[in-house]
């Protein structure tokens, strides 16, 4: 696809679109319900990013703690700065998209869905499968043993 054509939808063709169901509500139920509804979802919509932001921090703090790389919490942090980003500028569309990526099996499911697509996710195969069990299995180590006395 043009970079130029989806410059063009981003930066102006959605602002317009926006404009229009501003002026649609507005003309149905009044400038002022109009304007307090869009301003309430941006409230709404950044308190809500909020609280789940803290949550992703905490699911990266546990997972750092666990001594696994926290990437999905992190592309699902940046998800959720995109989220805020789109429910703090007017309008019902971008609120609407906003609103979608705040709800976690949405956003999840979608992150999925894009990093599957992308190849970023490989899927590994394991060597024995669970239910092959030909012998008994094998761990390696070193054992010591050190008494109390």
């Amino acid at each position: 696809m043009n970079p130029l054509f989806v410059f063009l939808l981003l930066f102006v063709g959605i602002p317009l679109l926006e404009l229009y169901f501003l002026i649609e509500v507005g003309t149905q139920i009044g400038a002022i319900p109009t304007i307090f509804l869009t301003v309430f979802t941006a409230v709404l919509g950044g308190l809500l990013v909020k609280v789940q932001g803290f949550a992703t921090a905490l699911r990266v703090r546990e997972a750092l703690a666990r001594d696994e790389v926290p990437a999905f919490e992190m592309v699902e942090g940046a998800v959720l700065l995109v989220a805020g980003l789109l429910l703090l500028l007017p309008g019902f569309i971008t609120d609407g998209i906003g609103f979608l990526l705040l709800i976690p099996p949405v956003r999840r499911g979608l992150l999925l869905r894009l990093l599957d697509r992308s190849g970023v996710i490989q899927r590994q195969h394991s060597p024995d499968p669970p239910g092959d069990r030909s012998g008994p299995r094998v761990i390696e180590g070193e054992f010591r043993r050190e008494d109390d006395s």
